[in-house]
């Protein structure tokens, strides 16, 4: 076909379907360079091979295709397009930041009923009682959960982040049980390292983990404590303190009791900067 290549050559060059390939036809994100007049093939020149890979590459790792259109409208452009792969990263932190969030609350909800949650307004009072330092911890503690799920934060917002995380450990450290100061601690820590403040990051890390291990701490929150210290050493620039604590976090995901829990670990791991894939 005078070099030009058919739906089913390309799909098999770049590791997309023909399904996949048509649709991104009709939607106007990689035409064809030619449509046969007789037998309406869709014909492709040898060039767009390296499109057509670039698109599956970008929508493997749920890119949209409004950036994916952006991307391949400058192909070359590799500033451009790492500007776009931090942007949708950014997305993706933020968007498992909200599950985690919805997680925590719900284990908040489990433990300790919806009577409390409904009724508490986080308004400081000077006659706390532990079921009022209860309900601020839990409050400043889902607060921190809904600025970490934004995906621009200003620099008021940041501090606020950090204020809450802090006054929600404080909380619990009043009521809370020691499972709640080490993820009083992780918060702290997450929210240090998406700062990019590594001192803080790494303190708070190592704290949870003091207090998992001086009480017995064992399944996620275990874990989640090598996690911190993982993604803190990263921040740091420490890669090979990095690995090591990745690689503990992987070996103690083993003794989670809940899959869902273990694979929310693995995908946090996935966000560590500068770790490789070790499963």
């Amino acid at each position: 076909m005078d070099g030009f290549l058919t739906v089913g050559q390309v799909a098999r060059q770049c590791g997309l379907t023909a399904k996949a390939l048509r649709h991104y036809d009709r939607i106007g994100l990689l035409v064809p360079a030619r449509v046969d007049p007789v037998n309406g093939y869709r014909l492709y020149a040898p060039g767009q091979v390296a499109l057509a890979r670039l698109v599956g590459v970008l929508r493997s790792v749920d890119v949209p295709l409004e950036d994916v259109r952006a991307a391949l409208a400058a192909p070359g452009d590799e500033d451009a397009l790492r500007r776009l792969l931090v942007a949708h990263r950014r997305r993706l932190r933020a968007r498992l930041d909200r599950v985690r969030g919805d997680v925590h609350r719900l284990d908040h909800l489990i433990d300790d009923g919806t009577g409390a949650l409904m009724t508490s307004t986080g308004t400081p009072r000077t006659d706390v009682t532990p079921d009022d330092e209860r309900s601020l911890a839990v409050d400043l503690f889902n607060g921190v959960w809904r600025l970490l799920e934004q995906e621009i934060r200003t620099v008021e917002d940041d501090d606020r982040m950090v204020h809450m995380a802090h006054a929600s450990r404080y909380h619990w450290g009043q009521v809370g049980k020691p499972e709640n100061l080490s993820r009083g601690e992780w918060q702290c820590a997450r929210v240090y390292s998406v700062l990019d403040r590594a001192e803080p990051a790494l303190h708070h890390a190592r704290r949870g983990l003091e207090i998992c291990r001086e009480h017995g701490i064992g399944d996620w929150d275990l874990a989640y404590a090598y996690e911190s210290l993982a993604r803190a050493s990263a921040v740091a620039g420490d890669r090979v303190a990095a690995r090591e604590w990745t690689e503990q976090a992987l070996a103690a995901a083993d003794d989670i009791a809940e899959d869902d829990d273990r694979e929310l670990l693995l995908t946090d791991l996935e966000t560590i900067p500068g770790q490789p894939r070790f499963w």
